[in-house]
C-alpha cells in the first residue's frame, strides 16, 4: 500500500466515523461506539479490497461480507451509502418505521449480504457461503466480521470447528477486539484469552494486528490470500469509539446515541 492509498483510507475513515455519529444522533438510537472502532477495517473492505459492482448488487462473482456483530449496521451503512450502493440521504432515516435502514442489517438493502443481529450467527453463515463459492464461485472470498463480546456465543465455535474442517482458504474471519460489549469488559464477563492461542487450536490461520494501521491490515489480508488449506482469524485490536474521545472505552455508551455537544465535539476532531 502507497502513501497515496493509505491517505485516501483514512479520510475514508473519518468519514464513516462521521456518518455514523450523524446517523445516530439524528436517529437518537444506535451503536455509535462499536460503530466506529470498525470504521478503519470497513475502508478498507469497501474502498481497497472488496469486489463488488453497485449496479448489480447480487453478482455470484461478488465477495461476500458478513456482519455478524449486527447491531454495528451504522458503519456498514455507511460504507454501503460512501460506496453508491443506495442514496446517502437514507442516513437520514436511520431506524425509522418503514425506512430502509433498520436497527441491523438486513437482505433487502442493497449491498448486505446476510440478514444479522442475533449475535453467534455470522460465522455459520459465512462458512456455508464459503463452501458453497468452493463449489461454484471459485475466486470469490467470504469475510465475516465478529464482536468480541459476540464470541461468548457457543455457536461461534461450532463454526470455527466446521471451517478447518472444509479447508476454507477463501473464508477470513475478523474479529473486533475492543475488549467491551453490552455490559462491560470481556475479561471481566467471561474471559477470552488466550484469544489468539483458542483459535491456533482449532485449525485456523490466526494475525494479529492493529485494527486502526491500514498497513497491517493490509498484510494481514495479502497473507490470508497466499494461505491454503485453511480459513484466516484476523484479530484485530481495536479501541472502541475510536475518533470519538466522549467515546473512548465508555461501555455505559455502548447503545447511547451522542447529545449534540458530543456531536459537535466529535466532528471538530473527525474533522479533514
Amino acid at each position: 500500500m502507497n502513501e497515496q492509498d493509505r491517505q485516501a483510507l483514512e479520510r475514508r475513515a473519518r468519514q464513516l466515523r462521521r456518518d455514523v455519529l450523524q446517523m445516530t444522533y439524528e436517529a437518537q438510537n444506535g451503536h455509535p461506539g462499536g460503530s466506529c472502532s470498525l470504521a478503519d477495517l470497513m475502508a478498507y473492505l469497501y474502498f481497497y479490497r472488496l469486489r463488488y459492482d453497485t449496479a448489480s448488487p447480487k453478482s455470484p462473482s461478488r465477495d461476500r461480507l458478513v456482519l455478524s456483530k449486527g447491531h454495528a449496521a451504522p458503519v456498514l451503512y455507511a460504507a454501503l451509502g460512501e460506496s453508491g450502493f443506495f442514496p446517502k440521504e437514507e442516513f437520514h432515516r436511520l431506524r425509522k418505521i418503514g425506512s430502509l435502514l433498520q436497527g441491523h442489517p438486513c437482505i433487502a438493502i442493497p449491498g448486505v449480504d446476510a440478514t444479522t443481529g442475533s449475535l453467534g450467527l455470522g460465522l455459520s453463515l459465512g462458512t456455508g457461503m464459503a463452501i458453497a463459492a468452493k463449489r461454484r464461485q471459485p475466486g470469490v472470498r467470504v469475510h465475516v466480521i465478529l464482536g468480541d463480546g459476540e464470541l461468548d456465543e457457543g455457536q461461534v465455535w461450532e463454526a470455527a470447528m466446521a471451517a478447518p474442517r472444509f479447508a476454507l482458504d477463501n473464508l477470513v474471519a475478523i474479529i473486533d477486539r475492543n475488549r467491551y460489549q453490552n455490559d462491560g469488559a470481556t475479561e471481566e464477563i467471561l474471559p477470552l484469552e488466550p484469544l489468539a492461542d483458542k483459535w491456533r487450536a482449532f485449525r485456523w490461520n490466526v494475525i494479529e494486528i492493529d485494527g486502526h494501521n491500514f498497513d497491517e491490515i493490509d498484510e494481514a489480508f495479502c497473507r490470508a490470500d497466499r494461505t491454503k488449506g485453511a480459513p484466516t482469524l484476523i484479530l484485530a485490536h481495536t479501541v472502541k469509539g475510536k475518533g470519538a474521545s466522549y467515546l473512548l472505552d465508555q461501555p455505559q455508551l455502548h447503545y447511547t446515541p451522542p447529545t449534540a455537544e458530543q456531536l459537535a465535539g466529535a466532528l471538530r476532531e473527525l474533522a479533514d
